[in-house]
């Protein structure tokens, strides 16, 4: 596929200036220019696509214990906002879906890291990339470009390109295993995203020879996102949207 997504991408919604992955957060983070958004999508005991990054609820919510195993009619009632700041209180999770309006009746673009619950691997991959081919296709707004699906979890992007081939999937690496490209490949994925220290000339070269895009998580620094962007990297997630410009340099 060609590659459709910008530069710079807000890391859940606007970084930390916002409580991530809420609506809120989105909105912050498009005020400062950004078009592109990343966040985390899990599934509700009972099969709801909603955003939340930790596999628990304690940190980002008013809630407590292991957030897919509670049904959405009672997350839904969750306080996500006022953990943040008192500004936030009463924000609450979204769903997938209320996140694909936004960003579609905005013509924004958006990376899904595809977050199971452990143990729900298959199903999420498969349940969340069905979905979003669900919200894009019934659109009518044409989008900009399909949702990058990227994970951590190779059995989810085995699962997403089983039920949707046709969206594009990014691994995500934490390390650099011997065969990570050869994972990716495998998985038949357009990108491989890994943490930013991990990447080097030698490895950025790499994924474009296997055909595949590199990006970097999480780029706050910009002496680092300037030595990735000599090296030609193809995408920045940052948390800095008030110190990095969306466009295609580098703004401190």
């Amino acid at each position: 596929m060609s590659w459709p997504y910008p530069l710079w991408i807000a890391h859940r919604g606007a970084g930390k200036l916002a409580p991530e992955n809420t609506l809120a957060a989105f909105r912050h983070g498009a005020s400062f220019g950004y078009r592109a958004f990343e966040c985390d999508v899990k599934l509700s005991r009972d099969g709801q696509p909603f955003l939340l990054h930790d596999a628990t609820l304690d940190r980002t919510t008013d809630g407590q214990g292991v957030a897919g195993e509670q049904t959405w009619s009672a997350l839904s009632r969750l306080d996500a906002g006022g953990w943040h700041s008192r500004a936030y209180a009463g924000e609450p999770l979204p769903t997938l879906e209320a996140i694909a309006g936004y960003v579609l009746r905005n013509g924004f673009m958006l990376n899904v890291e595809i977050k199971p619950t452990p143990g729900t691997e298959s199903l999420t991959g498969a349940v969340v990339s069905r979905r979003c081919a669900e919200l894009w296709a019934t659109s009518r707004i044409p989008p900009v470009a399909p949702p990058l699906l990227t994970s951590f979890r190779p059995a989810a992007l085995q699962a997403a390109l089983a039920a949707q081939p046709e969206l594009p999937r990014g691994l995500l690496l934490d390390r650099w295993p011997e065969d990570g490209i050869a994972q990716a490949q495998a998985l038949q994925c357009a990108a491989v995203v890994a943490q930013y220290d991990l990447l080097d000339r030698s490895s950025i070269e790499a994924i474009h020879a296997a055909g595949m895009k590199a990006l970097a998580y999480t780029v706050n620094d910009p002496a680092e996102a300037r030595r990735l962007i000599s090296l030609g990297i193809d995408g920045l997630i940052t948390d800095a949207v008030d110190r990095f410009s969306p466009g295609p340099g580098v703004h401190d």
